[in-house]
Formats: C-alpha cells, sequence, structure tokens
C-alpha cells in the first residue's frame, strides 16, 4: 500500500472512531437510559439535539465518503483489517478522556493488532 493510500485510510478510520468518541461524550450527559415507547420521543429530541451526537454522526457521514474514495484505491481485503486500527484509538482516548479501563489483556491485544496491522499493510 502506497502512503498516500495508506493516509487515505487511515483518515477513515480516525473519523470513525472520532465518530465513537462524540457519541459516547454526548451520551454520557444523559447517563444510563430506558428507550421505553412512553420516553422515545423526549430521548429521541434529546439525542438529536445534542452536540456531542450530532458531532459524531458528522464524523460518521465524512467517514463513509472517505472510506468510499479509500476504497477506490486500495483493495477491500487490505483496507478494512486496518479498521482495527480504529480500536487501538478508542481504547487509548476512552482511557485518557473517560477514565476507561485498560488493562494488561487489552494492551496485549492492542500490540497484536498492531503487528497484525503491520503486517496487512506491506502485504
Amino acid at each position: 500500500m502506497k502512503l498516500a493510500e495508506f493516509g487515505l485510510v487511515l483518515f477513515g478510520v480516525l473519523l470513525n472512531a472520532m465518530a465513537q468518541l462524540f457519541l459516547k461524550a454526548g451520551v454520557r450527559q444523559f447517563g444510563h437510559f430506558e428507550f421505553t415507547a412512553a420516553q422515545a420521543l423526549p430521548v429521541a429530541t434529546q439525542l438529536a439535539t445534542n452536540p456531542g451526537i450530532l458531532a459524531g454522526l458528522s464524523c460518521y457521514v465524512v467517514s463513509v465518503v472517505v472510506w468510499i474514495m479509500a476504497l477506490s484505491r486500495v483493495e477491500v481485503s487490505i483496507a478494512y483489517p486496518m479498521l482495527s486500527i480504529g480500536y487501538i484509538v478508542n481504547a487509548l482516548l476512552a482511557w485518557w478522556l473517560f477514565g476507561e479501563a485498560v488493562g494488561v489483556q487489552r494492551l496485549v491485544g492492542i500490540g497484536v493488532i498492531i503487528v497484525g496491522v503491520i503486517i496487512i499493510a506491506r502485504s
């Protein structure tokens, strides 16, 4: 994979990861909620007007456009496994931003993902 192609794939993956983080930040304002019939409209309205949720959805839209551009240049069998980079980004940023646990097992898993991405990128 050429550097420009890898950059495009990475940009799409990072946008997707940022979408997850924005969605998490937005939903943290609500805490745990039940999506019952009685609460459907009020909850949907709150979610639809939340800046974090809107930012996350916007990142998703842009990431899909970037991803389509990437797929026009890179084989899907190479590009798709690169999505696992998003897990690394999300795990580390969720630890830093939200205080989520990242234990030894997750760190080992992240290491395995990094090795796998390197092997696939070089193929």
